[in-house]
């Protein structure tokens, strides 16, 4: 995804007689809502702390955050619907994490070598009344058995920055997947059938033009 991304590219043009607020550093997410004609008027970092609670699940933290996100935001957005999101990935119950560095990146591809895993997406919608929907959404993904050569070659491509679990399967780690059960956009960063429907559902609109 790129940062210029335009309604054009769709063929189509979008009205959208509400507001949006994505509290989110991922342009990623706004292309996303964006292919499917939802416009974020306004993308701000919500810069909370995102670390795991001690013994809390996979699931849990991805809803905790998205929750947190969307709240932190929505104080200053009374107006707009706000849209709080995360994404963790996850061996067992060990929660991967955004990898920083490449030794985190490493390690992240390493473990998920000839294993499936599981990314949760936590998605949190704030409405202009108030009203609050939270939804977890899972994706089981299988990454092939990796040679040592691949992980190498993958590391030094810088891709794995800031990544969940040290990949994009939107980029070259789309070779490393076997199978995927569950939302594609949810391992992108979003989950689009879901946030489609939490946002209609209440109220949100936008009608589309050729």
């Amino acid at each position: 995804m790129t940062d210029d991304v335009t309604m054009a590219s769709y063929g189509a043009s979008v009205d959208c007689m509400s507001r949006l607020v994505l509290a989110s550093a991922s342009s990623r997410r706004r292309d996303l809502l964006f292919q499917i004609g939802m416009t974020a008027d306004v993308v701000v970092p919500a810069n909370i702390e995102e670390v795991p609670h001690r013994g809390e699940l996979p699931a849990k933290l991805a809803r905790r955050l998205s929750l947190a996100k969307a709240n932190k935001i929505a104080v200053d957005y009374a107006d707009a619907f706000v849209l709080g999101a995360d994404t963790v990935v996850a061996c067992g119950r060990r929660i991967l994490p955004k990898a920083e560095s490449e030794s985190e990146a490493h390690s992240c591809l390493i473990m998920l070598s000839g294993r499936r895993h599981r990314v949760y997406g936590g998605v949190t919608i704030v409405s202009p009344e108030g009203i609050k929907r939270t939804r977890v959404v899972k994706t089981v993904v299988s990454f092939k058995l990796l040679a040592k050569k691949e992980i190498d070659n993958y590391v030094a491509s810088g891709e794995w920055q800031g990544k969940a679990g040290g990949y994009a399967i939107q980029g070259l780690a789309a070779s490393f997947i076997r199978f995927i059960s569950g939302s594609y956009t949810n391992v992108v960063g979003l989950p689009l059938f879901e946030v489609a429907q939490l946002l209609t559902g209440l109220g949100y609109k936008c009608e589309t033009h050729k």
